[in-house]
Parts: structure tokens; sequence; C-alpha cells
């Protein structure tokens, strides 16, 4: 991995896999960052913080958030996440919604898309 590598950004929800799907992506040699865009109000504050080659929105239901654990949360603030990440879904490359895939599942899946 060198800073030649393409970076790929990963948006979304709390939840919906962003930090799992880095580290995997990481293990297997791409240069990979998560992107905490869910807690900004600027719009485009994910191309200001990594501006990455790729992006991929992973996507989850307000359901699966609390299934996953760890959310202590109201649908207004999952939606609230929705609102800030809106951008991001825009100009994602990848958009994959998570609710039935596994961890490794939605790492082929990017790195089928990536080709």
């Amino acid at each position: 991995m060198s800073e030649e590598d393409p970076l790929i950004g990963i948006v979304g929800p709390c939840k919906a896999g962003k930090s799992t799907l880095a580290q995997n992506l990481i293990k297997r040699g791409y240069r990979a960052r998560q992107i905490v865009q869910e807690h900004s109000f600027a719009p485009s504050m994910w191309q200001k913080i990594t501006n990455p080659d790729f992006l991929v929105y992973l996507d989850i239901s307000y359901e699966q958030t609390v299934t996953r654990g760890g959310m202590n949360w109201m649908k207004h603030e999952y939606e609230e996440q929705l609102t800030r990440l809106a951008h991001a879904r825009k100009h994602a490359h990848i958009y994959i919604h998570t609710d039935t895939l596994s961890p490794e599942q939605t790492l082929k899946k990017v790195i089928g898309e990536l080709g």
C-alpha cells in the first residue's frame, strides 16, 4: 500500500459497517478510511477531510442500527444523520445497503465494484 494507491473513503450512518469495511480493506492492501460525515453539519466535509478517489456509501435501516447494538437513539436522530449524509450519498461511486449483508459480503461487493 502506497500513497499512489487510490484512496477509498467510506461514509454512512452509525452501525452501517464503515469501520469494519475499512479494516477489512486495509487488511487486503487497500488504502481505506472511514469518514464520519454523519456527525458533520457541513455537507461536503467528507471531501475536505479525505477527498477520496472512490467514495463508498454504506446504508442501513434505523431498525438494524438498533439491532446491531450500541445505539440508544431515536428515529429522528437517525434521520438527521441521513440528512447530513445526503451530499456524500449523491456523490458516492458505490452504494451498498448492509441490512442483510455480513461484513464479508459487504467487502466482496466493494471489491467487485472497484474492479
